[in-house]
C-alpha cells in the first residue's frame, strides 16, 4: 500500500494528477488525512475528503509514501511528528519515499536525501541538503522519487508507476494521450 499524505495546503493537482495516475496504474494506493478529520482543504480552497486518518497508516502494508507539497500544506507536514516517523521508518526500511514542490525539502532537511538526485519547485534547492540537485521535472534516485511542481504531477506519477511495475508508466502515459 501507497499512503498519500495531505495536510491542510497541500496543492491539488499535485495530489489529485499523482493519485489519478498511481490508480491508473493499478497500484494501491490511500489518501492520508493528517487534520483532524477525513476532509482537508487544499491551498486553492479545494476540499477533498481522504480515504483513511493518519492513524490507520499500517506500517505492515506500507510500500511508499507521497508527499505532496504547495504551501503551508509542506509545512503542515513537516511539522508533523507521525508524518516524520512514516517518513524515517520507510527510510529506514527501504520503502519508496516520493515528493513533489516543495515537499522534498522533508526529506532534505532530515538528511534522507544525501548521495541522491532530486529535484524540487525552484527556490527549494537550498533545502535538499546532500542531494545532487537536477532540473529535471521528475527524478528516481534509488528508492526516491521526486517531482518538480504542479506542471510534473503526471510525470511524478508515472515514475512512481514505473517504479513498482518497470515501463508500466509510459504505458499510462499513452493511455492518457500525454505528449
Amino acid at each position: 500500500m501507497i499512503y498519500m499524505f495531505l495536510a491542510d495546503g497541500f496543492e491539488e493537482t499535485e495530489a489529485i494528477g499523482t493519485l489519478d495516475m498511481i490508480r491508473r496504474g493499478d497500484i494501491l494506493v490511500q489518501t492520508v488525512s493528517c487534520e483532524k478529520d477525513l476532509f482537508v482543504t487544499g491551498n486553492h480552497g479545494i476540499t477533498v475528503k481522504a480515504d483513511i486518518s493518519l492513524s490507520a497508516v499500517s506500517l505492515e502494508e506500507i510500500e511508499g509514501i507521497v508527499l505532496p507539497g504547495g504551501m503551508p500544506g509542506t509545512l503542515n507536514l513537516k511539522n508533523n511528528k507521525a508524518v516524520e516517523e512514516i517518513i524515517l521508518y520507510c527510510f529506514e526500511n527501504k520503502k519508496l519515499l516520493s515528493a513533489i514542490c516543495a515537499a522534498p525539502m522533508i526529506l532534505g532537511n532530515l538528511g534522507l536525501l544525501e548521495g541522491q538526485e532530486a529535484t524540487c519547485f525552484p527556490g527549494f534547492e537550498q533545502e535538499l541538503h546532500g542531494a545532487k540537485v537536477s532540473d529535471a521535472i521528475a527524478v528516481t534516485s534509488d528508492n526516491f522519487i521526486t517531482g518538480k511542481g504542479m506542471g510534473a504531477a503526471i510525470v511524478f506519477g508515472a515514475h512512481i508507476i514505473n517504479y513498482f511495475k518497470p515501463d508500466f508508466g509510459e504505458k499510462v502515459l499513452k493511455q492518457i494521450h500525454y505528449a
